[in-house]
């Protein structure tokens, strides 16, 4: 899969490119360099809105492994029951 970003204007000027870039994977189109919108592939879209999907599919969606994710670590400790 690969991901390919366009600026607004190159979408504009090349919307053919877009359309086969975005048949391997999504497209990001950028406004003031800023992501705006993605296109992406009718079976892909298709995939995404599918009502009835398991934590497995949602792992295996394109894109998902160049997802950072760093999330805060947290340590929970236990504390004595007040049983007075």
């Amino acid at each position: 899969m690969t991901i390919t970003t366009l600026s607004s204007r190159e979408l504009n000027q090349d919307v053919t490119r877009a359309k086969k870039a975005a048949k391997r994977g999504p497209v990001f189109i950028t406004d003031r360099g800023k992501p705006a919108h993605v296109l992406l592939s009718f079976e892909d879209y298709q995939r995404l809105t599918r009502q009835r999907r398991n934590i497995a599919d949602a792992l295996a969606m394109p894109g998902v492994a160049d997802i950072g994710v760093d999330p805060p670590r947290v340590t929970i400790g236990a504390q004595p029951a007040d049983l007075s």
